[in-house]
């Protein structure tokens, strides 16, 4: 019993001594609880909803104002030609959309079955097949009340038709297998080289390197570069692997995939190299790249969650989060085959967060160095 009680008061001492681990040990479970509980949610709302109606009238205005009281659906454009929408869903701005053919309203007042086609992105698929449903469901409200009123006839039958883009047979790992590639890269940047990094300081190599005539950037550029060569190589891995193994289509260009995963790389590399130069031991930086990398990249980056359905203010922290920047490059080169044009405002964003890590890694060093 005197041994035990004694390596519990060292325990003790050692948490005592390490308050920032205490701290994150105390915060951990509660962030993991708050995020998780907001996070996770399988419901659908804010849906973007576009409209190709050809010849406005009083029926196609009177259904697309029941679609836009639904608390589920927003309506972002109305266009006159079906082939408007095509940048609309690349883009990422519209989610679903209604065509009206033309005659619809004919159609209706004579009694005869009128044509309506529902196209939604099905890049998540689960999130795909409830809209589907939920555009169905008011389709058929819309229908029974125009019914009941005796509007066109009394007699008022739609045939919707639907169809699928980028993901039509609806199959998980077309939406999971490019949102792992963000979840494997950080895990290889950020997290190993904070440790890795961590241990130097701990052993006391690091100090070695900081009072040799090597400046902090060129310090850096020396811990960066191999795991910016070991992550890039991961890439060309999970590629090949999601090509072959899991026969995930690559509808866009490899080049310029691999160049953003480059960049998400070096992101990720200096938010490690950031954790490792605030912290001072190998645990406590364990547990703030699992804070600030694993679990925002799982939960806040659209990875499995749809960030439409989140609150407000995880929508928002999620601007700050590299994999949702990442996880939207991938899925849009690898499903919809879309090019740099579409995914500027993403590259602008992982560009930005990456210079504004490295500059603070390198003043985070320099501070030390003094």
């Amino acid at each position: 019993m005197t041994a035990l009680g004694g390596l519990l008061r060292k325990e003790w001492f050692h948490i005592r001594r390490d308050r920032r681990t205490a701290a994150v040990l105390i915060a951990l479970p509660v962030v993991q609880v708050l995020l998780f509980g907001y996070a996770i949610r399988t419901d659908v709302d804010n849906v973007r909803l576009a409209v190709v109606d050809p010849a406005p009238d009083a029926q196609t205005i009177s259904l697309r104002n029941r679609f836009a009281a639904a608390d589920v659906f927003r309506t972002v454009a109305v266009v006159p030609r079906i082939t408007d929408l095509d940048p609309l869903f690349e883009s990422g701005a519209a989610q679903q959309a209604i065509v009206f053919y033309p005659g619809f309203s004919r159609d209706l007042g004579r009694g005869e079955p009128a044509k309506l086609l529902i196209i939604t992105d099905a890049t998540e698929p689960n999130t795909g097949s409830l809209l589907q449903s939920y555009a169905q469901a008011v389709v058929n409200q819309w229908v029974g009340g125009a019914s009941r009123a005796g509007g066109a006839g009394g007699g008022v039958r739609i045939v919707p038709q639907v169809r699928m883009r980028f993901n039509p047979t609806r199959e998980s790992k077309n939406l999971f297998v490019p949102g792992l590639m963000a979840f494997v890269l950080t895990i290889i940047s950020s997290m190993m080289t904070a440790i890795s990094l961590t241990r130097e300081k701990e052993t006391g190599t690091m100090e070695a390197l900081l009072v040799s005539p090597l400046r902090p950037w060129q310090i850096i550029v020396g811990k960066v570069t191999p795991y910016l060569a070991i992550g890039f190589v991961s890439v060309v891995l999970v590629i090949v692997e999601a090509l072959l193994v899991f026969h995930v289509p690559l509808r866009g260009s490899v080049p310029l995939l691999l160049v953003e995963g480059a960049l998400y790389i070096l992101v990720s590399l200096s938010l490690g190299i950031l954790i490792s130069a605030r912290t001072s031991s190998q645990r406590v930086a364990m547990m703030f790249a699992l804070l600030g990398t694993m679990l925002p990249n799982i939960l806040l980056s659209g990875f499995i969650f749809p960030l439409e359905s989140m609150p407000s203010a995880l929508q928002a922290i999620s601007y700050v989060v590299p994999g949702r920047w990442f996880v939207t490059i991938a899925r849009g080169i690898m499903l919809k085959g879309i090019g740099f044009e579409y995914v500027w405002r993403e590259t602008l964003f992982l560009a930005a967060m990456a210079a504004v890590l490295l500059a603070a890694s390198v003043r985070s060093f320099n501070e030390r160095l003094e």
